[in-house]
């Protein structure tokens, strides 16, 4: 699920942080990862995407159910719409950015 928040004035490092959001890694230059892990063992766990640009934060988030089991590839089981656990945690973000 994708959405933007316009407008930011604060270091969107800093706000994932406040949101519990631990910062994973850069996926490119522009790009991201962060997560919320919601279990013992770090699954599932809610996964984000975040780009800035401009004033402009761009987040795709996702649910990551378990880890990926298909040797090098990254794919999972995981929730890509707002069905689920996953609309509740787009609205509680989408306030906390704001």
């Amino acid at each position: 699920m994708k959405f933007q928040i316009e407008n930011i004035t604060s270091n969107p490092v800093m706000l994932m942080r406040r949101a519990g959001y631990i910062f994973q890694r850069h996926s490119n230059e522009n790009e991201q990862s962060y997560i919320l892990p919601m279990g013992r063992n770090g699954y599932p766990r809610f996964h984000a995407y975040i780009t800035k640009q401009g004033s402009t934060l761009e987040v795709s988030i996702h649910i990551d159910h378990t880890k990926h089991t298909h040797g090098d590839m990254t794919r999972h089981g995981g929730e890509y719409d707002d069905s689920g656990a996953l609309g509740p945690e787009v609205e509680r973000l989408k306030k906390f950015l704001k």
